[in-house]
């Protein structure tokens, strides 16, 4: 059994480990891959870089566990949503968990879909989610979408020529992020800002709406 000095130790470890992170992930959504440094991590934090090396080999070990971790929140934030029987209304919901996720995570976010990659020897893990969680729906969120598109072109429910199940997943996809990246790179509050915005919920909901509405060939009235 641990002796309390060994937890506290451990809990600062972990803590220092976190900070490492924050001020890391903070570096590379703000000025890019290049930028980030193992220096200019530990400058952050009030560190001295072996510090920095106690905790991770070298940099890309660094940014591989920064993106990794934001995959691993963005899959696990649609995991409530895996009970819900009817796919199309799955799909409907995993909109507004979307746009959830980019407001509350928007560093998350922008390491994951709105930062250039490194010009030489991408770091994989930018890519998307380990390989060991690619194509499982309930550690990749990309799959996860798939999953529920391919339930609902195989029960029918897509208008007849509505054929491709990844072109489907795309226009949900990349409709919804248009949206996100948006409110994200330039929000309502932004000075100088003179376009009139709404709320990225309510903006998601319409975008999701007619989506699916054109997807199913649904024209009930309003």
């Amino acid at each position: 059994m641990a002796t309390p000095s060994a937890l506290r130790r451990a809990r600062e470890r972990h803590q220092v480990r976190e900070r490492i992170l924050d001020a890391a992930r903070e570096l590379f959504v703000g000025q890019g891959y290049e930028a980030l440094t193992m220096r200019r991590v530990a400058e952050a934090i009030e560190y001295t870089p072996p510090v920095i090396y106690q905790h991770f080999a070298d940099k890309d070990a660094l940014v591989r566990e920064i993106c990794l971790q934001a995959w691993r929140a963005f899959a696990h934030h649609f995991q409530s949503l895996a009970a819900v029987r009817d796919p199309i209304d799955r799909l409907g919901r995993m909109g507004a968990l979307y746009v959830e996720f980019a407001l509350t995570h928007p560093n998350h976010y922008r390491v994951m879909f709105m930062t250039p990659l490194p010009p030489d020897e991408p770091v994989e893990a930018l890519a998307g989610p380990d390989p060991e969680a690619r194509g499982r729906p309930e550690l990749d969120a990309y799959a996860f979408l798939r999953a529920a598109v391919d339930e609902a072109h195989a029960a029918g429910a897509f208008a007849p020529d509505v054929d491709d199940p990844v072109a489907v997943a795309h226009a949900l996809w990349l409709g919804v992020h248009g949206i996100v990246a948006m409110h994200i790179a330039r929000p309502a509050d932004h000075p100088g800002a003179w376009i009139e915005y709404r709320h990225p919920h309510a903006v998601a909901r319409l975008q999701m709406r007619a989506l699916m509405r054109g997807l199913t060939d649904c024209r009930a009235p309003e």
